[in-house]
């Protein structure tokens, strides 16, 4: 029997291992292990989160394939109405399922790496192209060539993320309205929106935020608000950073109204586990106190940035994430994160793609965490 032709060739995606398979190769207990290789949230899940996956009632009986009460609660916490809301198991599952819907075998998107591994991945998984239009040395978008490869190539989607993964850069508007202007669909892949901050941050309202939030949670700088009124923008969210629900899969998106009714035929019926749907409505009923979270995250990025500017052989960029990337100067950045494992059970990302093959990214951990991150890399 033969498999798809395209699919023998087909790179695999390089996931991340979790904590009991290091455990076990570091021969580590996995408290003796500092994870900052994935951009989770070290904190974990919210004790009301933990209480009401332990008293779920109905985990024997299929979920409900639209997510009806999530979909409303996402609508109160995002000012979307959720006509426009499509839940995933993870964002992931929401970008492939786009693939799919638009991509006939040999067609192609639009990406800008270093970025978000899945895109290409996803692509390639549908027997499309992806058509890479690499960013420039600080790591900015290239607008004339991005504008040139529309024209050649006809790309029907263009995956944009914002803060970009692996530097944690923010697109600026104006960029982001000159991308929105071009003939094809963007998707707007915000998975790290609730770190970044606007450049003078007050607290935001009640009226704009229901639930009274003291974070702006990334609001003021997202753009799913504009999904309603736009023909050609989709922006895709997560709950698998701030809300540290990575384990359960689950993710969302805004979609204009032309596009919703071939998602939901489209779609797996029951692709959202009750679970998941449990634990990120608790998560919506809980803001403030995920948002005092994302905050202890925010000030330890701010202590992290500048604990590393004080290694001699990294110079790490700003970012607007829960990631520092970092240059590494005068050593060989595959060496280093694999001595930071080996001898000090310090896990942190390496990326041997090209453009990163001289950097490293650093997930932004606890306090503790960042203490023995750097001192492991001052003996080294």
């Amino acid at each position: 029997m033969k498999i798809r032709t395209h699919l023998a060739s087909l790179p695999p995606y390089t996931p991340i291992e979790p904590f009991e398979i290091l455990s076990a190769r570091l021969g580590r207990e996995p408290s003796q292990i500092v994870k900052l290789d994935a951009n989770e949230n070290p904190y974990g899940i919210l004790p009301a989160v933990r209480k009401a996956l332990a008293e779920m009632d109905f985990p024997h009986i299929y979920p409900d394939p639209e997510s009806r009460a999530l979909r409303k609660s996402l609508a109160q916490f995002t000012g979307v109405d959720e006509e426009y809301l499509l839940v995933g198991s993870g964002a992931d599952e929401l970008l492939d399922l786009l693939m799919r819907v638009f991509l006939e075998p040999g067609e192609c998107i639009l990406s800008c790496p270093p970025t978000f591994g899945m895109y290409p991945f996803d692509a390639e998984l549908n027997a499309a192209r992806c058509i890479e239009i690499p960013r420039k040395a600080d790591f900015s978008l290239d607008m004339p060539s991005i504008r040139r490869a529309v024209d050649e190539f006809k790309p029907k989607l263009l995956f944009i993320a914002s803060p970009n993964n692996p530097d944690g850069s923010l697109i600026e508007p104006a960029m982001m309205d000159e991308l929105l202007s071009l003939p094809l669909l963007v998707v707007l892949d915000e998975a790290y929106i609730e770190f970044a901050s606007p450049p003078s941050l007050k607290t935001p309202s009640l009226a704009k935020h229901p639930r009274g939030t003291a974070s702006d949670l990334g609001a003021s700088l997202s753009r799913i608000r504009e999904v309603p009124e736009r023909e050609n923008l989709i922006v895709l969210r997560t709950f698998s950073k701030w809300a540290g629900l990575a384990g359960l899969r689950i993710g969302y998106g805004a979609f204009p109204k032309w596009l919703t009714p071939i998602l939901w035929k489209s779609k797996q019926p029951y692709n959202v586990n009750v679970a998941a749907s449990v634990a990120a409505q608790a998560s919506l009923a809980h803001v403030q106190e995920l948002a005092k979270v994302v905050e202890l995250l925010k000030t330890e990025r701010k202590s992290l940035l500048a604990a590393l500017q004080g290694i001699l052989y990294l110079k790490p960029y700003p970012t607007q994430s829960n990631f520092i990337l970092c240059k590494v100067i005068g050593k060989d950045a595959a060496e280093l994160k694999t001595k930071l494992a080996q001898e000090y059970g310090v896990f942190i990302r390496y990326f041997n793609k090209p453009g990163l093959r001289d950097y490293i990214r650093i997930s932004v951990g606890r306090p503790s965490d960042t203490d023995v991150l750097i001192e492991a890399l001052k003996k080294l």
